[in-house]
């Protein structure tokens, strides 16, 4: 009987206990509109407050900076369109790079569509972008600049505190994408110049459906959604109560936990990645040491499918993936390893293993092992058909 392993922790995470815990009193007891003036009303009220106050203090913001949001994707278009079309009186260009979320990319092709003029910025061979490409590519009518903290494909991290010092001088709003980075790696929006930043809870062992948008304090940003006076008459929609509570929580945890877990999962992965580059014709993808994500390694292999691959490891209890999950069962290969220089069949023979809270070392060894053999099969598979 093969083992259950899952390495796909950057698509989704479980729930952790705490957080069914504290959700479980919003599905039955405390289940009134917190629109309402009523008891019950008051309660969840109560705990919305709760949850943006855990997430202000876990990034450094006030607590009225903070609205809640379906998801990362609904905070990034937000962010995106909602500053462009509240700032297009100062000008109409949007800086980002080639390896954002496709949340971004797609944004942008929309506001592009509406007269915006977007710099889609390169990135180096371990995906970073030059900080120095960034101030270049300024005008007098860029008005936004958002570029993501940590890639949710290869991990690497961006330097956002000399990026959002840039703009802050500039006076141009600066966003970033830190869905993969939040509850992972230590965030403080002040020093780091950020003024908008999204988030998504189930990246950090919370509930899917809810995300949050931080919103620094004076910056102009235009309602994605109208309707009600919700979230300070910035954001319409009966508040999805349960889901906001479990964010809270779980952003409390991931904070008490992070220095110990960061450590942890950093060594795993670099066990792994040491065990994978055993193996004859690999690469790793993306930076390496403290300019990646602790749980990220990104792999590819020469003279392998990634989905022949991800089925064979699947036949064996690994839940892995061959690059993000919004973009699975795409045809074309990642753009982002596009972007940071593969050709296309290595692209397409690659492997991403995010690992988490219940990864073990004997997963990481047992993974491995899995690995080696179902690339040596199919290598062999190969030659015998040649």
């Amino acid at each position: 009987m093969s083992r259950e392993v899952y390495m796909d922790h950057a698509a989704t995470t479980y729930m952790k206990e705490e957080v069914i815990e504290e959700m479980k009193p919003y599905l039955t007891d405390y289940f009134g509109n917190p629109s309402s003036i009523y008891k019950i009303s008051r309660k969840t009220k109560m705990a919305i407050d709760e949850s943006r106050m855990r997430i202000a203090q876990t990034i450094n913001a006030n607590a009225d900076e903070v609205y809640f949001t379906a998801g990362g994707s609904e905070a990034d278009n937000w962010a995106l369109k909602g500053t462009a079309l509240a700032n297009k009186d100062r000008g109409n260009h949007i800086i980002t790079t080639a390896i954002e979320h496709h949340a971004i990319l797609h944004s942008c092709k929309y506001l592009e569509k509406l007269g915006f003029e977007v710099t889609y910025l390169p990135v180096n061979e371990f995906g970073i972008v030059n900080v120095e490409d960034v101030k270049k590519a300024i005008t007098n009518k860029t008005i936004l600049v958002s570029i993501m903290f940590a890639n949710n494909e290869i991990g690497s991290i961006q330097s956002i505190e000399q990026i959002g010092s840039i703009c802050r001088n500039k006076k141009i709003i600066f966003h970033t994408d830190a869905v993969q980075a939040v509850g992972s790696v230590p965030i403080d929006v002040k020093s780091m110049n950020i003024d908008l930043l999204s988030m998504a809870s189930h990246k950090f062992y919370g509930p899917k459906g809810i995300g949050a948008l931080y919103m620094r304090k004076g910056i102009k940003v235009d309602n994605l959604i109208h309707g009600g006076a919700q979230e300070r008459a910035k954001r319409a929609g009966t508040e999805n109560v349960m889901a906001i509570a479990g964010m809270g929580k779980a952003i409390e945890l991931a904070e008490q936990n992070m220095n110990e877990e960061r450590k942890r999962l950093t060594y795993l992965r670099d066990k792994m990645i040491k065990g994978l580059l055993n193996i004859p014709g690999t690469k790793l993808n993306g930076a390496e040491g403290e300019n990646r994500l602790p749980g990220n390694v990104n792999i590819s292999f020469e003279s392998v499918d990634g989905d022949t691959l991800l089925m064979l490891l699947d036949s064996e209890g690994i839940c892995a993936s061959s690059g993000s999950a919004c973009s699975a069962g795409a045809l074309e290969p990642s753009h982002v390893l596009m972007a940071i220089g593969l050709k296309e069949d290595l692209a397409k023979g690659s492997l991403r293993l995010t690992l988490g809270y219940k990864t073990t070392e004997e997963d990481v060894d047992y993974t491995v092992k899995i690995i080696e053999e179902a690339v040596n099969k199919i290598r062999d598979n190969k030659k015998k058909w040649k």
